[in-house]
């Protein structure tokens, strides 16, 4: 019984102890997390609006983002919090199966978390219909021969924004992350059709990816898209090949882990050794601050998935990565419980979105590495 009394931040600090003991590491006091944490879903207690959301101008998806990190710290469905924010999320459920503003530009994205909101809550199949609808919704969504675009297209397969006509790698790793989420196996069609376009976005040249843009750089890491010319947020090198960047490379990662391509497989192996070489908990290494909480998620979640906990850096250095995250976000939680970026890009500037970010990326640190 005492064990099960425990809370999954202290969970989290127990299995940190006994890692750091046997690699003589200092460990985070257990209370130290357990006060952030709380201190944090306090915040957003204070921060959230009558009506059950969380910066609602933004639309839904920061609400379904922080329902899901309260879930996931084992706060029951029935938290007050909880439950408010997704009443709040079922209003926004489309007859289409989306969940989102009915002329949202970002309907991918918005359904997709809150897929994994729904998810994530749907303890006795009371979001069961939600879920096989949006499921439903986010294939028709996903870049095909409707769109006209079969295999040899760069866009097959992909996720985007309606705004910018464009699959990229974010929002298909959102739609793989939903994919899973509502029950798709590895092998599914719309798991492989995914598979297809991330595997466009690696630099790495070989059967997976015959783009120009990959032999260029070819460093295993992972840009923002291939689709068109390509693109990648961190820029081109001097011979137009699209810089590799950190959070996009762990998205990249964890994506085909998730659509079944294993440890050893090239793809998977380019990408962690392109991780380790550029491993660091200070900044989003190939875009410095920007999307810095991203990252974070990105990264724990990548490894998590993968079934490491060391990492071993350029030079050599090994690091208990899920120790050394949590210790760093500790050490960025403002006064009031909250996160944020003073790099404002991609809406970090909001501590209700970063806060959401960091109570999923302590989830994901603080789970053991399924064994092998």
């Amino acid at each position: 019984m005492r064990h099960a009394m425990l809370s999954l931040a202290t969970l989290l600090a127990l299995a940190m102890v006994q890692t750091s003991q046997a690699q003589n590491v200092p460990s985070t006091d257990v209370k130290e997390i357990e006060k952030a944490v709380n201190k944090a879903i306090e915040y957003l207690e204070k921060s959230q609006a009558a009506d059950g959301s969380f910066s609602k101008q933004t639309g839904p998806a920061v609400t379904a983002l922080i329902a899901t990190g309260i879930i996931k710290q084992g706060r029951p469905v029935t938290d007050p919090v909880v439950a408010k924010g997704l009443k709040f999320l079922e209003t926004y459920v489309q007859p289409d199966g989306g969940i989102c503003g009915p002329e949202s530009n970002y309907k991918n994205y918005e359904t997709c978390l809150g897929v994994m909101a729904f998810s994530a809550a749907n303890k006795d199949g009371k979001y069961d219909k939600i879920l096989k609808d949006a499921d439903k919704f986010l294939k028709n969504l996903q870049w095909d021969g409707e769109e006209g675009h079969d295999k040899s297209s760069p866009a097959y397969g992909g996720a985007g924004y309606g705004g910018h006509k464009r699959p990229d790698l974010s929002n298909t790793g959102f739609l793989i992350d939903a994919l899973k989420a509502t029950g798709n196996a590895p092998d599914s069609e719309a798991m492989q059709k995914a598979l297809i376009f991330v595997s466009r976005c690696q630099n790495l040249e070989g059967p997976n990816n015959t783009t120009p843009a990959a032999a260029k750089v070819n460093d295993g890491g992972f840009y923002y898209t291939a689709f068109g010319e390509g693109d990648s947020q961190a820029g081109k090198t001097e011979n137009g090949g699209l810089r590799s960047y950190a959070s996009m490379t762990y998205a990249g990662l964890k994506s085909m882990i998730f659509a079944g391509v294993k440890a050893d497989d090239p793809r998977v192996k380019a990408a962690f050794e392109w991780s380790q070489k550029n491993y660091d908990l200070k900044s989003n290494p190939g875009m410095n601050q920007a999307g810095l909480f991203y990252y974070y998620h990105t990264l724990a979640k990548a490894l998590d998935a993968l079934g490491v906990d060391e990492i071993k850096d350029a030079a050599g250095n090994k690091h208990l990565w899920r120790q050394e995250l949590v210790k760093e976000l500790l050490s960025r939680q403002d006064p009031a419980g909250s996160w944020t970026n003073a790099e404002k890009r991609w809406m970090e500037g909001d501590p209700n979105l970063v806060t959401g970010y960091v109570l999923l990326t302590l989830s994901y640190a603080r789970e053991k590495p399924a064994s092998k």
